[in-house]
């Protein structure tokens, strides 16, 4: 049976992929700093691959390009079947945006492939860089009153998992959710799940890149993210694709059944 390889598999997708092909009987290994693998030294990959026949690929700093080298030790270890984790808009960037090149190398790997490529996810309110700011009340981004649709972190994982599994060679999949809101739109909606007053504050991208940049993110990172945030202000981002309807047979998941989960979850409390 193919054993399988998850890259950060204790992150937001990773970890939904580990449980989804663990609950199904599939052989995982989880590939973590927490266990010894880090992506940035290539003496450890070699016993991540012993014996994996397929890979979830995620890269967790975009500051480096260490995919490509990756995946041509995974091809040689023996993997045959790569899903990438990308990202929306990568198909429409310049060369300059890392995980391009992060493609390239799945594409051309000589291994049957699938790439990723979701739009913002509905858990960075619960889990991930947001929450702070909606614990404290107001959450300030570069978005105006753009829409964008926010797809939930589970459907990316059953997508992954459903790929990792023997299906969709050659595709490359834009995952979102069924409707395009507004970040105010969603602050208010957990407001009211929660019982909580969050205010969504639109500031400048200037204001915005100083703010990562003082959090410690890198500045080139730092305008990376704040561009992709502009684009939603700024209307450029595409409507919402059907995809995961496509491969799962079924709508996808809504921000408000999200929020509903999560608040019953106690994410917010």
């Amino acid at each position: 049976m193919t054993k399988i390889l998850i890259l950060g598999g204790t992150g937001k997708t990773g970890s939904r992929v580990a449980r989804r092909l663990t609950d199904a009987g599939r052989p995982v290994r989880v590939a973590a700093r927490a266990g010894g693998f880090d992506l940035g030294d290539t003496t450890t990959w070699a016993p991540a691959l012993d014996g994996v026949t397929a890979a979830y690929l995620v890269e967790p700093d975009l500051r480096t390009v260490r995919l490509p080298g990756f995946v041509a030790s995974a091809v040689s270890a023996g993997v045959r079947r790569l899903v990438l984790l990308s990202a929306g808009g990568v198909g429409e960037a310049d060369d300059r945006h890392p995980l391009k090149a992060a493609e390239a190398a799945v594409r051309e790997s000589g291994a049957e492939w699938t790439i990723l490529r979701p739009d913002w996810f509905a858990q960075n309110f619960g889990e991930g860089p947001w929450l702070p700011a909606i614990l404290a009340g107001t959450l300030a981004l570069p978005t105006g009153d753009g829409r964008t649709p926010f797809v939930d972190a589970e459907d990316i994982a059953e997508v992954a998992a459903s790929a990792l599994t023997g299906r969709h060679h050659g595709r490359t999949y834009r995952l979102t959710g069924p409707r395009a809101i507004g970040v105010g739109e969603a602050a208010e909606m957990i407001g009211k799940a929660t019982g909580r007053v969050i205010h969504y504050a639109d500031v400048s991208p200037e204001v915005h890149i100083g703010h990562l940049i003082a959090n410690g993110v890198p500045p080139g990172i730092a305008r990376l993210l704040t561009g992709i945030l502009v684009a939603v202000r700024d209307g450029a981002v595409p409507a919402p694709t059907d995809d995961v309807e496509r491969v799962l047979g079924r709508p996808a998941g809504s921000f408000e059944d999200y929020v509903i989960r999560a608040a019953a979850a106690g994410v917010w409390t």
